[in-house]
C-alpha cells in the first residue's frame, strides 16, 4: 500500500509526469531535465527526490553529474496492483 501511495503521490504533479515523459526517450542528466522547466534547482531536486523515492526513476552518479532513467517496472507493478484491487481484469466468475 505504501508503494502505491508514493507512486500516485509522485504522479500527482504535472512536472513530475513531464519528467517521466522526457525519460521515456532515454536517460538524461539532472541538468538536461532542469533546462526544460522554469523552476528553481531546489524545486527540481524535490521533484527528482519524490520520483526516486517512489521508485519511478533510477539515479546514477557520473562524476559530478546525476543521470536519471525511467523505471517502468515500478509503475507497472503499482498500476497492476491497483487494477487488481478494483477487479479490473478479473475473470467473470470473480466479479
Amino acid at each position: 500500500m505504501k508503494a502505491m501511495d508514493s507512486v500516485f503521490d509522485a504522479l500527482a504533479h504535472p512536472t513530475r509526469r513531464r519528467i517521466l515523459e522526457l525519460l521515456k526517450r532515454g536517460s538524461m542528466s539532472a541538468g538536461e531535465l532542469a533546462e526544460r522547466f522554469d523552476v528553481s534547482k531546489p524545486t527540481m531536486s524535490g521533484h527528482f527526490a519524490k520520483l526516486k523515492a517512489a521508485g519511478l526513476v533510477q539515479a546514477e552518479s557520473k562524476g559530478t553529474t546525476v543521470v536519471y532513467s525511467l523505471n517502468l517496472s515500478a509503475l507497472e507493478e503499482v498500476v497492476m496492483g491497483f487494477m487488481g484491487r478494483l477487479g479490473v481484469g478479473a475473470g467473470e466468475e470473480e466479479q
